[in-house]
């Protein structure tokens, strides 16, 4: 530990401890606290390192004025220093440990009844429980009965922490199985010695956690089924305490705790209670998978329950139940078909498409008699005549009358499409039906939802009528048939995926949120078409008709939405042959560039982006600059100038990272004198425009962005220089929390062997070309700028620089040449650097006729101290002021304002407190 640390700790103690004296920043503690827990997790001792900790304990616990923060946080620190055995023995040596967790000091204080003090307790105890000492002293002082009750304790945070805390101890202090025993896999064996090498249980240690376990299996299954008062919090503590147990217990404990509550489970099951369905699987599932063997006793008890729960007679847990089995991914054949069949049956009887009882294509007699059979039962239904042939009948009429409810329908649709795309990639075995019939399934559901369908042939007019317009049911559809295009045979359907999809983007009464999962529906079918013949004409001609609206529609979302499907329909890696055939009968770039001028900044910054991915593909067959293209380069420059959002000035800067991107892995190296007519020509004569517009914006993003530009230009100018490694060859530096995230690293650039006069040529002209693009002047100005990402970025560029001109500086090619600073801003900087006087400033400035000054590169990179200065931005504020010493400083000064007899009242004292 730090000395001053050490040296401060005692005062802040005595803050703590002094109870007139509450810290302004709650959040103080909890910091505190996580120091010393991570030097306790680094194998330190608390005692050693904090000796003033032991009595500043006692102090508080004996003070029942003091704040119960501080007391709470007391506690867990005890619990921290007690949770080694030596730790341990120093602090009931002194009666610490009796006195901070008797329950019956706190509550005689009045104080058990804060929550605070209950949380601390808890934590503090689980932070001790690491050792089998700490396991006696609980067992020995009674603690399981009150933690028990803790359970349900009016405080979610309280009865969280003391479920958390049972699981804890039941787990960690559980014995270790013979090797190859009951199943267990090496993981658990190797858990198990990790356990049993911390815990080194005694045959004492034994007999108290076996009365730990008695005491919790009573309580859970007296809680699971409660014969007096039954209280839903009860129930749900005890089952997720049980669900904890079971899926990380070894066989021992597993099938104890099952033979406890087998019973119980079986009563709750049949009890029905849609609350506790989710949680009731959870405990089913949990042991059901971790008990693998077959041929375990309690692998027939999980079974008997799992298919319980599959039978249940309310549709909606049942449909709940069945998703949980499919999200858990059993490999049980049995279970998860008939999951699969609870969860496709609302869209079978809402759709009338064969979904269960064939895995055939097409209609069969199968069909004819489950259509025939849906309408008898309706019939019955409607006489209120309830003699079903079959559980199956049975369950289907009753799923019908829940569908009939408009939320309950809603709700259940919703279950059923979203796991339609898992259901497809179940084994053939499982399936009652191929998956394009499912996919099928799906389209017919969102033409009911449109209105366009019909109602349903089997008589469920009622149903139908509760999904028409529900945007919940479109959404979860949409979602579900993106996902579907993966699934086996998809491509089969594909015609009539587009054909819907088209229709939805027609539609007026479709909402943006609908609209935007259209365009994704389209996007991903369209990467799984290869027969070009399901895009009919009709069809293109629809999807063009419908762009070209929805490009203009009222709502910036659409607009927006549309744009960027433009965009990635025609960028260079989306693009295909299905995509050419699908917007043959659209022309995008007309429709993006007229989105420049949208009053929505979205929708501006996704024109510009999808403007780069569209023109990408003629960018890198290096054709001929259009007028089109020449006129959309100087609206981007307006945009760059004189936007008022970031958004869209963002986008201007990557627009021109990638052109110039592509043109340098497609094309020869780029320079002013390239052709007139080209793209390259076009492209640089913008560059010097873009950094210096870029490089002294207001937003630092659009400054970092502007430095990728740079830096691209660097690696182009100095490609195959022998001293200089592309940024791809470095090494990456922490990035900072708020900093723009680039795919890009960046690091020192080292220059090595010798260089010929040739050599030495090239690199001149390479550094005059720099200058004169304005690289050179955008690095200095995001040097000293003061976001600190932006200086950050220029600093490790200019070492890169540095390290590949500045060795070179002693011949007078590389030394001559020379670059402006301004008068001002950045420029002054510099200047005070290089040590310029005013008058020398002065005189320099009257012969430039700018007001300029040129200064040698070579002369400013050496000068500027960039180690020195990456060293420091490197560094986050966080080296300061995310400390322990920062931390105990803010507490003593925050301490010695509230102290201050001319503080007034309500007057804050502002600290760091990271």
């Amino acid at each position: 530990m730090d000395r001053e640390c050490v040296s401060l700790l005692p005062s802040v103690c005595e803050v703590l401890a002094d109870s007139g004296r509450s810290l302004p920043d709650d959040t103080s503690l909890e910091k505190l606290l996580d120091w010393f827990t991570g030097l306790t997790k680094a194998g330190g001792s608390l005692l050693e390192a904090c000796p003033c900790l032991p009595e500043f304990i006692s102090t508080v616990v004996h003070n029942t004025a003091s704040d119960p923060g501080v007391l709470s946080f007391a506690l867990k620190v005890t619990g921290l220093m007690a949770a080694t055995e030596d730790g341990f023995k120093r602090l009931q040596e002194s009666s610490v440990l009796d006195l901070v967790f008797n329950l019956h000091h706190w509550q005689e204080a009045g104080l058990w009844e804060d929550p605070c003090l209950r949380i601390g307790w808890i934590q503090g105890l689980k932070n001790l429980l690491q050792h089998p000492e700490a396991l006696s002293f609980f067992v020995q002082s009674d603690f399981i009965e009150p933690l028990l009750q803790l359970q349900t304790d009016t405080s979610l945070f309280v009865a969280s922490a003391a479920n958390q805390m049972l699981a804890h101890i039941l787990l960690f202090f559980q014995p270790v199985s013979p090797a190859g025993c009951n199943g267990v896999d090496k993981k658990e064996e190797d858990a198990g010695m990790t356990r049993a090498s911390i815990a080194a249980i005694t045959t004492e240690t034994s007999t108290e956690y076996t009365a730990v376990v008695s005491a919790v299996s009573k309580y859970l299954k007296e809680s699971v089924v409660p014969t007096e008062n039954p209280q839903l919090h009860q129930r749900l503590q005890a089952l997720r305490l049980l669900a904890l147990l079971l899926a990380q217990a070894g066989p021992p404990l597993r099938v104890r705790l099952l033979q406890t509550v087998a019973d119980s489970l079986e009563e709750l099951v049949t009890a029905g209670h849609s609350q506790l369905t989710l949680p009731l699987m959870d405990v089913i599932l949990a042991a059901h998978s971790s008990s693998a063997d077959e041929h375990v006793p309690d692998r027939l008890v999980t079974t008997r329950l799992l298919s319980s729960m599959l039978n249940i007679n309310k549709p909606s847990d049942l449909i709940r139940a069945a998703a949980a089995v499919l999200h858990r991914g059993h490999h049980d054949t049995d279970h998860t078909a008939r999951a699969v069949k609870i969860l496709l049956l609302p869209l079978d009887i809402i759709t009338s498409q064969t979904l269960l009882g064939t895995n055939t294509s097409g209609k069969t007699h199968t069909d004819i008699h489950r259509k025939k059979r849906t309408r008898k039962l309706f019939s019955i239904l409607r006489k209120d005549k309830y003699v079903l042939v079959s559980a199956a009948d049975r369950h289907r009429v009753s799923l019908v009358e829940h569908l009939k409810s408009k939320n309950s329908c809603i709700s259940m649709i919703c279950v059923c499409l979203t796991n339609t795309p898992q259901i497809t990639l179940t084994p053939s075995a499982v399936l009652p039906c191929p998956p394009p019939l499912i996919v099928t399934a799906v389209l017919s559901l969102l033409r009911i939802c449109s209105g366009v369908s019909s109602s349903s042939p089997t008589g469920c007019s009622e149903v139908c009528r509760n999904v028409i317009g529900s945007g919940k049911v479109q959404k979860c559809a949409l979602e579900a048939l993106t996902a579907l295009s993966s699934s086996p045979g998809a491509e089969d359907r594909i015609s009539d995926v587009f054909t819907v999809v088209i229709q939805y983007l027609d539609n007026p009464d479709s909402d943006p949120t609908v609209l935007h999962k259209s365009y994704q529906v389209l996007l991903k079918w369209k990467s799984v078409c290869t027969d070009l013949s399901c895009i009919t004409d009709q069809l293109r001609q629809d999807l063009a008709e419908v762009v070209r609206k929805r490009v203009c529609d009222m709502r910036w979302e659409v607009r927006d939405s549309t744009v960027e499907f433009l965009g990635r329909l025609k960028s260079a890696e989306e693009t295909s042959d299905a995509s050419e055939a699908l917007l043959a009968g659209c022309c995008t770039s007309p429709l993006l560039t007229e989105a420049l001028q949208d009053t929505e900044s979205y929708v501006r910054a996704s024109a510009v982006t999808a403007l780069a991915k569209t023109l990408a593909h003629s960018w890198q067959q290096g054709a001929a600059v259009t007028q089109e293209e020449t006129e959309i380069v100087t609206r981007l420059i307006e945009i760059l100038s004189q936007d008022t959002e970031g958004f869209a000035r963002r986008a201007v800067v990557q627009y021109f990272i990638a052109w110039f991107s592509t043109h340098s892995s497609h094309s020869p190296p780029l320079s002013p004198s390239s052709s007139s007519s080209s793209s390259t020509s076009l492209l640089m004569q913008c560059v010097r425009s873009v950094l210096s517009q870029g490089s002294s914006d207001l937003d630092w993003e659009v400054k970092v962005h502007t430095l990728e530009l740079a830096e691209l230009l660097l690696d182009q100018a100095f490609s195959g220089h022998q001293g200089y490694r592309k940024s791809s060859d470095t090494l990456q530096a922490s990035p900072h929390p708020y900093g723009a995230a680039s795919d890009q690293a960046y690091t020192l650039h080292t220059h090595t062997g010798a260089h010929t006069e040739g050599a030495e040529s090239n690199l001149t002209g390479a550094l005059n070309s720099l200058v004169k693009q304005g690289v050179i002047s955008a690095l200095l100005s995001g040097l000293f700028d003061c976001d600190r990402p932006v200086g950050l970025k220029a600093c490790r560029l200019l070492i890169t620089l540095r390290e590949t001109v500045c060795p070179l500086s002693l011949r007078a090619t590389v030394a001559s040449v020379s670059c402006e600073l301004p008068s001002w801003g950045w420029g002054q900087e510099i200047r005070k650097t290089l040590g310029m006087k005013e008058s020398d400033w002065a005189m320099a400035a009257q012969r430039e006729a700018d007001g300029g000054v040129m200064v040698s590169v070579c002369e400013v990179l050496r000068s500027l101290g960039l180690d020195e200065r990456l060293d420091v931005l490197t560094q986050s504020s966080d080296h300061i002021h995310n400390s322990p010493l920062s931390l105990l400083q803010d507490i003593l000064t925050a301490s010695a304002a509230h102290s201050r007899p001319d503080t007034q009242p309500g007057q804050e004292v502002i600290v760091d407190c990271y």
